[in-house]
């Protein structure tokens, strides 16, 4: 059985670097995409009745599975915004 090797420890920030800045550093390397988009690949866990429901959504508004979870994503409220 292989043994299943923790992940890097995430390395601490420099003081005095706000998150805004180190978002911005660490997208300018991303992907590009159409419009002032850029490309963001990640997985996500959900639970099986989860991803049934979101898929069956998808399927009745006749889109794909990808474009209706970005929608999702776009129109989720961020903290901090007004």
């Amino acid at each position: 059985m292989a043994k299943r090797v923790p992940p890097p420890a995430a390395a601490k920030r420099p003081r005095g670097t706000a998150p805004e800045q180190m978002a911005q550093d660490a997208i300018a390397h991303a992907e590009p995409a159409p419009g002032d988009k850029v490309r963001m690949t990640f997985r996500v866990v959900l639970s099986r009745r989860q991803a049934e429901r979101l898929t069956a959504r998808a399927i009745r508004e006749e889109r794909s599975l990808l474009a209706l979870v970005t929608e999702l994503l776009e129109s989720a409220p961020t903290r901090g915004s007004t």
